[in-house]
């Protein structure tokens, strides 16, 4: 139990009561085009780029190590992570939800550093959250450094997509410039470094992680909708997983692009990666205004005096 705490993230949640969400299957919102990011980067083999995190018995691979399940049952939860650490990079997988009555089941694809540095770790999250009858599963993105959850950086969506009928797209891009959050590659958030202080976003490596968890005594309403496992196992299937950034070597006190990279430069260091394009720019705006019901900079009541970058 002490190893599943370590591996999951520290996210400071706010509920705000979701029982007014309108279903996803009636939301009339058709996605603007975008140029698809996922498109720039290969795909990996799921077994051979992640050991099991915890929970190894729900933890399956199919096709050839290409996908992978994870479940979650009344006896634990299930996780992986990756092989190596990263600094800076696109980290990408094709996540199918598990269907019916989930609320308090927390799917999570994230980057952390909590084994490593447990005092003062880092994280960048996509935080899936499951839902009642009444209400959808929402995304949650959030972006911490050096422990600091408190000053948690927390946004909150809908989707415009049941995300339990097929695999849709969740995505972090991470450089020096900025962190960026895609779902089915569209820009939903993006957090610019040099609006902040730099102890407020990650710098230290960090390994990439695939859980699903019960999250019943945050994720809906402070606990008021445990998980309910009658309804179990969760099992929520991965694909499509691209993972390439700088590969951080141990033996060597700063990071270094992985040496399989003939180029030898940071493969998220383009221009194309470091700002976003118009479409792209647009694409956001329209996430944020049509779906977000939630952010930092908006809670007056969390923060008296709001976070520079809110300015």
């Amino acid at each position: 139990m002490t190893h599943l705490h370590q591996n999951l993230p520290f996210s400071f949640l706010l509920i705000f009561s979701l029982t007014t969400l309108v279903s996803s299957h009636s939301r009339p919102y058709s996605p603007p085009s975008v140029t698809h990011i996922t498109n720039s980067f290969p795909h990996v083999t799921i077994e051979s780029a992640f050991s099991n995190a915890f929970g190894a018995s729900n933890v399956k691979f199919l096709s050839n190590g290409s996908m992978a399940t994870l479940a979650l049952d009344k006896i634990s939860g299930s996780g992986l992570v990756s092989q190596s650490r990263y600094s800076y990079g696109f980290f990408s997988a094709a996540i199918k939800l598990p269907a019916g009555l989930s609320p308090g089941v927390v799917v999570a694809f994230y980057l952390s550093n909590a084994d490593k540095f447990p005092h003062n770790h880092d994280e960048i999250d996509i935080e899936l959250l499951g839902h009642d009858k009444r209400n959808d599963w929402v995304i949650q993105t959030n972006i911490y450094a050096n422990g600091s959850v408190r000053t948690g950086r927390e946004e909150k969506f809908y989707l415009w997509f049941d995300p339990t009928q097929q695999h849709h797209y969740y995505s972090i891009l991470w450089n020096s410039y900025h962190t960026v959050f895609f779902v089915d590659n569209i820009p939903v958030r993006e957090f610019i470094h040099k609006n902040t202080p730099s102890f407020i976003y990650p710098l230290k490596p960090m390994s990439l992680y695939a859980t699903i968890w019960d999250g019943s005594e945050w994720a809906t309403h402070g606990g008021k909708y445990p998980v309910n496992y009658k309804y179990g196992p969760f099992v929520v299937s991965l694909a499509e997983m691209e993972l390439s950034g700088c590969i951080n070597d141990p033996k060597s006190p700063i990071s270094s692009c992985s040496k399989s990279n003939p180029s030898g430069l940071d493969p998220v260091d383009g221009a194309e990666f470091t700002k976003l394009s118009q479409q792209q720019i647009g694409a956001m705006d329209w996430a944020r205004r049509k779906l977000m019901f939630y952010s930092y900079c908006n809670d007056r009541t969390r923060y008296k005096v709001l976070p520079p970058e809110c300015q």
